[in-house]
């Protein structure tokens, strides 16, 4: 599926869209250039599920956990790769706690730098691409 945005309202909204496909056990590979509204799909999405705080980037923590409101995913597990040293760094967190559970879905930005831990058939990959300075392409497989 393909969407196209110019604003970050509209990439919540796809985020939100993006919610009604998703099972516990999904692990969303979320791909796209520094900037480009990977958080912002995020907080649309988990906002979809549930989840009552606002989603905020997990550049500096690595991972944050969220409690969804949602019939089959529970946990939301967010996760950004982007400032990691070591591919190990995101298991010593505890990411292969939440990874395939069924009542949990994990999204990961920059999974490139970790790409040896999402084995599992469940992982539904999100590219957004810059069209121009305002406007984005979101491609989901």
């Amino acid at each position: 599926m393909e969407y196209k945005t110019v604003t970050s309202e509209d990439m919540e909204q796809v985020g939100k869209q993006i919610a009604k496909s998703i099972n516990g056990g999904d692990v969303i590979l979320l791909y796209g250039e520094l900037g480009s509204g990977k958080s912002t799909l995020t907080k649309g999405l988990v906002k979809e599920l549930g989840v009552k705080e606002i989603a905020t980037s997990p550049t500096f923590a690595l991972m944050n956990v969220y409690k969804a409101i949602h019939p089959k995913i529970k946990k939301v597990v967010h996760c950004d790769t982007y400032r990691l040293r070591d591919k190990n760094d995101l298991e010593d967190v505890g990411i292969t706690d939440y990874l395939y559970k069924p009542d949990t879905l994990c999204i990961i930005e920059w999974p490139d730098k970790v790409s040896h831990l999402f084995t599992g058939k469940n992982n539904k990959k999100i590219s957004i691409e810059y069209i121009d300075s305002e406007r984005r392409k979101i491609i989901t497989e």
